[in-house]
């Protein structure tokens, strides 16, 4: 039986409970003074990563909590180790000099990672909230050539084999693979636990690596541009109707039916 050396990629995102605004120059979304936080896909990860260790069904070595972005990335990099990972390893990103990372820039990094650090399970977010995009992990278990299971609402492990059940249109899908593997976390797999304040205090002792892009060696360039950015048309309000013929009628007027 082999132990799991996990590995859980988290990004430091605007808080789910902000609205975003577009900036004056209409090129992206204002993050200056925004409060911001983990990503909530990710808070999952770091959960069932935990949760995997706790069930004690496979041992689990080490987890590892990983994210590429500015200084402030640090910050949910303890939190991830607040709830429960081991050590966090944190790649600065220049945001002004490289822009945003893109999802391949991002599953290249994290194919290094795993690499490096001798990783055999991966478990990340099946998106983040602020591009939505929903592609890294699948890329990533392309460049790395591992099974994958995206939008895992249950995970089960018993030796070298996974069972994920995912979420799917008609309904849910049940899954096996054996290690290594990359899964995506789906909102109803687990409910994060709070870092409590000794855990949080915790955290601030255990091991941050901090490296650079030149240091990881990794091809991250923009293959994309963003040309505008624009806030969603505002929408009309409703109409109240007396019964379903006024319903219908209604409908008809507008071309509905």
């Amino acid at each position: 039986m082999s132990s799991l050396r996990i590995l859980v990629p988290i990004k430091r995102v605007i808080d789910y409970a902000v609205r975003p605004r577009v900036n004056k120059t209409n090129t992206a979304v204002e993050t200056a003074g925004v409060k911001h936080s983990m990503n909530p896909f990710d808070e999952l990860s770091i959960e069932e990563a935990v949760r995997l260790r706790e069930r004690k069904s496979t041992p689990v070595e080490d987890i590892l909590a990983f994210s590429a972005g500015p200084a402030k990335s640090q910050d949910v990099l303890r939190t991830a180790m607040a709830m429960g990972a081991d050590r966090g390893m944190h790649v600065l990103v220049d945001v002004d000099k490289t822009g945003d990372l893109e999802p391949l820039g991002v599953a290249k990094l994290l194919r290094k990672v795993v690499e490096d650090e001798k990783r055999n399970l991966v478990i990340l977010g099946k998106q983040s909230i602020d591009d939505d995009s929903a592609q890294t992990g699948q890329m990533l278990a392309g460049l790395l050539g591992w099974s994958q299971a995206t939008q895992a609402a249950k995970v089960e492990i018993e030796g070298d084999v996974i069972t994920v059940t995912k979420e799917v249109d008609g309904g849910v899908e049940t899954v096996k693979a054996k290690l290594p593997m990359v899964i995506t976390t789906d909102l109803r797999l687990n409910e994060p636990r709070y870092a409590s304040l000794p855990n949080i205090m915790k955290a601030k002792k255990k091991p941050m690596v901090k490296k650079t892009l030149e240091e990881m060696g990794v091809d991250v360039k923009q293959r994309l541009k963003t040309v505008k950015v624009e806030e969603p048309a505002p929408r009309k309000g409703g109409q109240k109707v007396e019964d379903v013929d006024g319903m219908i009628a209604k409908l008809k007027e507008l071309g509905a039916i």
